[in-house]
Formats: structure tokens, sequence, C-alpha cells
């Protein structure tokens, strides 16, 4: 068997790039970034962000037209895609994308969720007895 998915929450770091292929096929790439955060062998407090390029096509790529802003927080689910090619120089260059299934819109910047929905209530406090690991 095999498994090629990806899910990334992250913010959109520019607009939707939007274009219209000469098939018809629409298209549109994001950029996203993430961040983690973690404390150093010093214990200094640490962030690193990783920038994540995301193809949308069709439909999604024209929600994403219409929705989406820089700034705004993102959901992701996808799956890894590595092209290679060669660049007017001839030399090889190669990049990872995400093509994207799924994109959930969160939140605009700046605008905050007041309320918890009633289904997700019971979400908010995990068990810990199963949420405990050991380190």
């Amino acid at each position: 068997m095999n498994l090629n998915k990806v899910f990334l929450i992250g913010r959109l770091v520019q607009d939707v790039d939007f274009k219209i292929l000469p098939s018809g096929t629409p298209i549109a790439v994001i950029n996203i970034a993430t961040n983690r955060n973690y404390k150093d062998r010093t214990g200094q407090q640490k962030t690193e962000t990783e920038y994540h390029r995301i193809i949308a096509w069709g439909r999604l790529a024209e929600l994403c037209r219409d929705y989406l802003n820089k700034g705004r927080l993102v959901f992701v689910e996808g799956r890894l895609h590595y092209r290679t090619w060669l660049a007017p120089d001839g030399t090889k260059r190669s990049q990872t994308e995400i093509i994207a299934e799924t994109i959930r819109f969160g939140p605009k910047p700046g605008e905050m969720i007041e309320e918890v929905p009633e289904e997700l209530k019971e979400f908010e406090e995990p068990p810990s007895d199963i949420w405990e690991i050991p380190f």
C-alpha cells in the first residue's frame, strides 16, 4: 500500500496567483508559511518558518481566487509532487509542491472566532490519559 498525503495549516504570504491555461483549465498558486516553535539546547524559545507552494486546479482554484488573500489562514489537504525542469540558462531546477485536494478557509486576518460551535465543544479538553505522551 502507498500513501502520499499532506496536511498543513498556515497563512498566505502573498495574494493568490491565478491563471487560466490555454486549455481553459483554471490554476491557482498559493504560497503559505507554517511555524514551528521549540526550545533550543540552551532553553531559548525559537521559531522556525517553512514556506510551501500549493497548487489548486479547476473549481478549487476559482474559489481560492475569490476568497483568499495575503494573511488568510488556510487548512490544506493534498499530496506532494516533485518536479524538475531545465531553466533557460541550461541549469537543472527542481521544486516540491503540494497539489491541493481540499482547502478550508480560516478566519480573515484580524477576525476573531467568538464562539465554539456546539459540535466541537466536546473536543475542547481531551481526556488526559489518552493525550499524555512520555518524552
